[in-house]
């Protein structure tokens, strides 16, 4: 019994992986870019700084990674910053004063910003 437990919990340590090398540089990219940003970010019917976000978003991959949920930035951005998982009710953004919207459209902008930037400005 006391075997076959280990060997489960092994089995699971083993499939869930870390993001690969490339897309955790997007995503830490991402998470600047809003941090850089000032803006604000509505979770749950409260807003939050830019660094608040960053914490709990970076918790939520934590959490996706080990489920091996996370292979792009996309799947991010889908799967951790665009809705609750608690509330099911979209994120939202709010830069100055600009109304606010969608997070998934405005993560998505920014990493097409991301990728535009020629490599040696990375």
């Amino acid at each position: 019994m006391w075997a076959a437990s280990l060997l489960a919990l092994a089995h699971g340590l083993l499939q869930a992986a870390p993001v690969a090398p490339s897309v955790r540089a997007e995503i830490d990219g991402l998470m600047a870019a809003m941090q850089a940003s000032n803006c604000q970010f509505n979770r749950n019917g409260s807003w939050y700084e830019a660094a608040e976000a960053k914490a709990h978003l970076l918790r939520k991959l934590e959490y996706l990674e080990g489920k091996d949920m996370v292979k792009t930035t996309e799947q991010f951005i889908e799967r951790a910053a665009s809705t609750s998982s608690s509330s099911g009710k979209p994120y939202l953004v709010r830069c100055g004063g600009a109304a606010a919207q969608a997070s998934q459209p405005w993560l998505s902008a920014q990493l097409q910003l991301l990728r535009a930037k020629p490599a040696a400005g990375r």
